[in-house]
């Protein structure tokens, strides 16, 4: 386990996330008082948040997880002529 300031953490911070892929914790502090501490997304405890859990399945591969700025598509509502699909399914129905 390394303890770490947030300083040093900025600076060096591709070094201390390589350790946490190793299975490493790194306590972070600022000023000297405890503020977080940095694992391995395998290593989330059972009441992890969402968010966590939601990491973890990506890391496994059974999800992906969205890219930053891609949000969903913008909806466009489709023009059908004839009669409403909503009466076409109804009539299916019978």
């Amino acid at each position: 386990m390394h303890i770490v300031g947030v300083r040093e953490l900025k600076n060096r911070l591709t070094y201390y996330l390589g350790l946490t892929k190793e299975g490493d914790r790194i306590i972070v502090t600022d000023r000297g008082t405890p503020i977080a501490v940095l694992h391995s997304v395998d290593k989330i405890e059972k009441n992890a948040g969402f968010e966590e859990k939601l990491a973890l399945l990506a890391k496994q591969g059974k999800i992906r997880l969205p890219r930053k700025g891609t949000g969903l598509m913008p909806f466009r509502p489709v023009k059908v002529k004839g009669k409403p699909v909503s009466e076409t399914v109804i009539e299916e129905r019978r």
